[in-house]
């Protein structure tokens, strides 16, 4: 008999993102703070209803890929332009003093008795490098704040971020496997940027021909779009090594300033809210599963979670500082950075198979993932509160509808 059982959980998951996203929204917190909780209540965690199955991760990844797609055609290329070496130092700042943190935190937890112990504290540190920019991105598109120069820089910010945190990744992993070489890795990521960028200027310039003289909106325009997406993506992760998230933002790029941009984002806008958006966000709650806890695991789950909050808002802002940007714009960029989510999580799992992280430390940086993830879309809200005009109240992927 074949196994239907991931139609309920579908289901239940469609239920109850959109009850306690409904209810995030009526204590005034961005409704993605349900969507995360939904999933630590499902799963393993408390009632363990849904655990995670490779359908629900596959659905989960197309999930973030169409999320980062949308942020990427809703960025304003000539704000990025403008904000792109601001970025580059925010999120290289941003990189370098949390690694240190992590370093630091692991270096007092860390009884390996092993010869690769540092590399095992910098390996925690690395960890903390990573920035899942997609609930943040979700969070600011729910309070109209994404193309503000401390959106846009956040999104440069974050992409840069990812590229210095597989290096940094694949510095440390070649150091322990000498079958890694940075140089091939090097010459992976500057032939991404390179066939990315011949990719999306000539989809930009074939896009602009096809759509500009016509005044239909057809359908066909989305699903070619949409498919140039997917490919991006597939070529990001499988050639160079780079995040599909990635690609697909800047598959979004190649169509933003098009004359069918807003009417793209309405269509993907109605397959996200329906359904790829909440089992994204309740596939990171269905992670969760709570280890027997001794003293010690607690004391380096509470630092490591107080590090990688602070050493992100701390690292970016000053990196915002430096670039001339004011007070509460520094200080919303580095919350928006706070954010871990999915790219740790790919990180630690890496690690963990590599011999780089003992199987102890694994629970905890799951925790600390979750609870940076439900925390960043509640401070983003403090830290972007404006008492001077009313907030813009945008439908995001999963609002009611």
């Amino acid at each position: 008999m074949e196994d239907y059982s991931y139609l309920l959980s579908i289901a239940l998951i469609l239920i109850s993102t959109k009850v306690l996203g409904l209810f995030s929204k009526k204590i005034k917190l961005p409704q993605v703070v349900g969507a995360l909780l939904a999933g630590v209540i499902l799963g393993p965690a408390c009632l363990g209803l849904i655990h995670s199955t490779e359908m629900l991760s596959c659905l989960s990844e197309v999930g973030v890929i169409v999320l980062m797609f949308a942020a990427g055609f809703e960025t304003d290329i000539k704000e990025l332009k403008r904000s792109g070496k601001a970025s580059f130092l925010i999120a290289l700042i941003g990189v370098l003093v949390p690694l240190a943190g992590g370093a630091a935190v692991a270096y007092f937890f860390n009884d390996s008795v092993d010869g690769n112990k540092l590399l095992q504290n910098i390996f925690i540190g690395i960890i903390l490098t990573a920035t899942s920019v997609s609930i943040t991105v979700e969070t600011l598109k729910e309070m109209g704040k994404l193309s503000t120069p401390a959106g846009n820089a956040i999104l440069g910010a974050a992409i840069i971020d990812d590229i210095l945190g597989i290096i940094a990744l694949t510095m440390v992993i070649s150091m322990a496997d000498p079958t890694v070489k940075i140089g091939t890795v090097l010459l992976k990521i500057l032939g991404f940027f390179g066939f990315t960028f011949v990719a999306a200027v000539g989809y930009h310039y074939l896009f602009k021909k096809w759509t500009d003289n016509s005044p239909v909106k057809l359908r066909r325009y989305v699903v070619i779009s949409f498919a140039f997406c997917l490919i991006l993506s597939y070529c990001a992760e499988e050639f160079f090594g780079v995040a599909d998230i990635t690609g697909a933002f800047f598959a979004g790029l190649a169509i933003s300033g098009t004359k069918k941009a807003d009417y793209i984002n309405k269509r993907f806008d109605t397959l996200s809210y329906l359904l790829l958006s909440p089992i994204f966000f309740a596939s990171i709650g269905l992670k969760v599963v709570l280890p027997e806890m001794n003293m010690e695991i607690i004391l380096f789950t509470v630092l490591i979670t107080l590090v990688a909050i602070l050493t992100k808002i701390v690292g970016c802002g000053l990196g915002a500082k430096f670039c001339k940007y004011s007070n509460k714009e520094a200080l919303q960029i580095g919350v928006g950075m706070v954010s871990r989510g999915e790219v740790a999580l790919i990180v630690a799992n890496k690690g963990e198979a590599v011999g780089l992280m003992s199987d102890k430390f694994f629970a905890p940086i799951v925790i600390m993932v979750v609870l940076t993830t439900i925390l960043t879309p509640v401070l983003l809200k403090v830290v972007f509160k404006d008492k001077d005009s009313r907030s813009t109240e945008n439908e995001p992927a999963i609002a009611a509808k």
